[in-house]
């Protein structure tokens, strides 16, 4: 591929990432980034900011932190259940792996989100429910997502109160 054609594919690449994102502002006081620290200093100017805000969220590694401590524009009252999908689609890998072991950062994450009572009865449930979250390698990052949510909310002793 010559230089033109990589210009024009990276052109072409960043104006669709820019127009998928020139819409999306949220009345949370973040953008399309999610809350953390992106949040905090780009809030929720619609556009490519969007992109340098996760990247800043990634770069400090406190979006999860955030997420779970309630912090950096991650109050538990604003999360719901899109957003417990939208966390679980964004970190499939690292959630898979934890609810095989039944533990660990997304499981935590995931039950303080969903406002569950106890983190290691979530990853428990989860774990017990490994083949139902993820019956086949190809199932979709969405149908994960809402499987794992109708999971928790299918268990009422896990108090999931944001999922209600």
């Amino acid at each position: 591929m010559n230089k033109f054609a990589k210009a024009a594919s990276a052109g072409l690449v960043g104006a669709l990432t820019l127009a998928s994102l020139a819409p999306v502002a949220k009345a949370d006081g973040y953008g399309s980034a999610g809350c953390g620290l992106g949040s905090i200093i780009f809030k929720d100017k619609p556009g490519f900011i969007q992109v340098i805000a996760a990247t800043s969220n990634g770069l400090s590694g406190n979006q999860t932190f955030a997420m779970s401590s309630g912090t950096s524009n991650c109050g538990a009252s604003e999360v719901s259940e899109a957003a417990a999908e939208a966390f679980i689609q964004t970190n499939r890998e690292a959630f898979a792996k934890d609810v095989a072991r039944g533990n660990g950062e997304t499981i935590a994450s995931l039950a303080s989100l969903a406002g569950c009572s106890d983190p290691a009865a979530v990853g428990a449930v989860l774990q017990g429910s490994f083949k139902t979250i993820f019956p086949a390698a190809s199932v979709s990052d969405k149908q994960v997502s809402s499987s794992a949510v109708e999971t928790l909310r299918a268990h009422a002793e896990l108090s999931c109160d944001q999922l209600i």
